[in-house]
């Protein structure tokens, strides 16, 4: 994420603003229900202005960078109320958890403004992630600890059967992907297979920074508010198609219809591990599995 060239403040500003990022993410991973419970004692204002605290990463590498902006100041601080807001509203007027246009507003808008990148111009090179997990927080505040969300099943403490889950679900999708990807052009062979060390670092980062993230929002949020309308079988069939045309931008000037293709397809298996025990563990192992052979052995 980072490239040479820049001083000591700025990478210290990085890495300070990188750690109070990841604070949500892990917190509520491992201590969702405990955070959930003292938040309800809290003044309704207080637990919707709580989130604007998301605008100091921000202030940090922006200023560090030269490059701060009144108005992403603004868009970091007063998203994540909005979102908070809306939230709260969802929680009191569906106490069933069946879903209003307010969940499907907000999961729009996240999802568009990673997909699009619409927030991305405010960030130096290389560090456009922020974006990315900084909205991640602002949902992860308002479906998990604001509208406590049920049956989402964001909980880090691995156990042995989401690894056999998500492991069952790649053997499932691997060689149709393979068989497919090749006969698309899509997936090539490298020629020089990496070490066993490079596939460690490269499972291990593509498991917390991008299956975690993504599951999280597709199967833990969006899939599973579907379930709640259209049925567990349209719900997985929807939510893959969507997490699909999500990468219809990825690794091409136009649409990238042999990459859609293949992430909805993956995605059928990714809710299939998910739904399992409604764990999104196990979707993101099988989501790190994927993407990590294919980066490594056939990109």
């Amino acid at each position: 994420m980072l490239v040479s060239g820049y001083s000591s403040g700025f990478l210290w500003a990085v890495a300070i603003a990188a750690f109070l990022t990841l604070i949500p993410l892990f917190a509520v991973a491992f201590f969702g229900e405990s955070i959930a419970r003292r938040a309800r004692t809290l003044p309704t204002w207080v637990r919707m202005v709580r989130p604007a605290v998301l605008c100091v990463p921000y202030v940090l590498v922006s200023v560090a960078g030269g490059m701060f902006r009144w108005r992403w100041l603004l868009l970091y601080a007063l998203l994540p109320v909005v979102v908070a807001g809306l939230m709260l509203q969802a929680k009191r007027v569906d106490p069933e958890r069946l879903g209003t246009w307010r969940d499907f507003l907000v999961l729009a808008t996240l999802g568009l403004a990673v997909d699009l990148r619409w927030f991305e111009g405010g960030w130096p090179a290389h560090l456009a992630a922020f974006n990315k997990i900084l909205l991640l927080d602002m949902g992860i505040y308002g479906f998990l600890i604001l509208r406590e969300l049920d049956g989402v099943g964001f909980d880090l403490r691995l156990k042995l059967r989401d690894l056999g889950v998500g492991v069952r679900e790649y053997l499932f999708y691997a060689p149709m992907a393979v068989v497919l990807g090749l006969g698309l052009g899509f997936l090539h062979f490298h020629a020089h297979w990496p070490r066993g060390t490079q596939v460690l670092g490269a499972l291990i980062f593509t498991f917390l920074l991008i299956a975690i993230p993504e599951e999280l929002f597709f199967r833990g949020w969006l899939q599973n508010l579907l379930e709640r309308r259209l049925g567990r079988m349209p719900a997985l069939l929807v939510t893959a198609v969507v997490f699909g045309m999500s990468h219809f931008n990825k690794r091409a000037v136009h649409f990238n219809w042999r990459y859609v293709l293949m992430a909805a397809l993956a995605g059928v298996f990714y809710g299939r591990a998910w739904r399992q025990n409604r764990r999104v563990g196990a979707s993101a192992i099988t989501h790190a599995l994927v993407d990590t052979t294919w980066s490594l052995w056939l990109r």
